[in-house]
């Protein structure tokens, strides 16, 4: 069974401002952010472009591991999505 949860990362650019956040449904939530079609941090700088995803069984484990990636450091979140996404390809057609 597909992880129905997931925590993923958005970026303005390589190396640009980053986001964090949780959904269930990962392609209606980027395709929200790429419209703007909710106000907000995202809109505002411009965060659209999915660069790192992990998928979770429950609820509680994504909000957990969110909360604990939006404490991380900003290199420590550089060094994971150039771990699996080096060159910073927005991963939104794999969805």
């Amino acid at each position: 069974m597909a992880e129905p949860y997931f925590v993923y990362m958005l970026a303005s650019k390589r190396n640009g401002t980053l986001y964090v956040g949780v959904t269930n449904d990962l392609s209606r939530r980027v395709g929200e952010h790429k419209s703007g079609a909710v106000p907000g941090f995202t809109r505002q700088y411009r965060v659209d472009r999915l660069v790192y995803v992990e998928g979770y069984s429950s609820i509680l484990e994504a909000r957990a591991r969110e909360r604990s990636l939006k404490r991380w450091r900003r290199d420590w979140k550089i060094q994971l999505i150039e771990k699996d996404n080096p060159n910073w390809n927005d991963l939104t057609d794999w969805l």
